[in-house]
């Protein structure tokens, strides 16, 4: 499984590698190999220890070993001058894949392709399709930046500890700046937060009272200017109808004061 996995990370001799979790080497190993060379991320220190000894026997020079938590590693910092994006390899701590693969998404503009491994449940909402229980803010997000698919299912039982779930391997392909048509980014990802912020609600029931601060009116209008219709719910939205929801939003912002500003005459 470690061999697939590297296999499909298509590394070659230029590349700088960022593996996430690193633990006994099992990936750190084979993709040194390949690579120019390789950043491997590991919290547990006793781990780390080990993993030093095992490169040291397999005379592998080029990975830089890294005791940290991946959350608190600033990843753009990890790619040198060469503008040389990374090749980000990991089997995820399932407790905070969501938060990593957040983080990666952030500094997609360094990072070539992800090769990572996410508990079964996270990569079917992944990959979900728009009206499913499994469609939800993290798929939106990540299909509209990435173009992504399954590589394999992984067995609980291939695992020392076996975990309680079944995993997958899913590959990341972050598309060009020049591919993506949200004028505003932070503010695309704000109106999908809040369309899901109150998930079993109507769509314009979740956009009034949510940080984007607009009243009902103004939700109504940005809806009837996206062509969407007010009584769907956020589940039921394709990636470019939340494009259109976003860009309506903004200009109905921009036209109209701030309700929550009247009283000092601000907009």
């Amino acid at each position: 499984m470690a061999a697939k996995i590297v296999e499909h990370a298509r590394i070659s001799s230029d590349d700088i590698v960022l593996e996430i979790g690193s633990g006994l080497g099992a990936l750190t190993i084979p993709a040194a190999r390949l690579a120019a060379k390789v950043y491997a991320v590991e919290k547990d220190s006793r781990l780390l220890d080990l993993l030093k000894t095992e490169l040291l026997a397999h005379n592998i020079i080029n990975t830089i070993l890294m005791n940290e938590n991946i959350l608190n590693v600033d990843i753009a910092n990890l790619v040198d001058k060469s503008s040389r994006k990374l090749i980000v390899l990991g089997n995820l701590p399932y407790n905070i894949s969501s938060q990593v693969l957040v983080k990666i998404i952030s500094n997609r503009s360094v990072v070539k392709r992800a090769i990572l491994m996410f508990q079964l449940e996270l990569a079917q909402r992944l990959m979900a399709s728009p009206g499913g229980k499994d469609y939800g803010r993290l798929s939106v997000i990540v299909q509209y930046c990435a173009r992504i698919h399954t590589i394999t299912r992984v067995s609980a039982n291939q695992f020392i500890p076996r975990p309680k779930v079944d995993s997958a391997v899913l590959e990341v392909n972050f598309k060009d700046s020049g591919q993506l048509s949200a004028d505003d980014e932070a503010f695309f990802f704000k109106v999908i937060k809040a369309a899901f912020g109150r998930r079993r609600k109507m769509l314009k029931n979740s956009l009034v009272g949510s940080e984007l601060r607009i009243d009902a009116e103004g939700v109504r209008m940005a809806l009837e200017n996206a062509r969407i219709d007010s009584s769907r719910r956020a589940e039921t939205l394709e990636v470019s109808e939340f494009l259109a929801l976003s860009a309506s939003l903004k200009s109905i912002i921009l036209q109209r004061p701030n309700p929550s500003n009247k009283s000092d005459g601000r907009t």
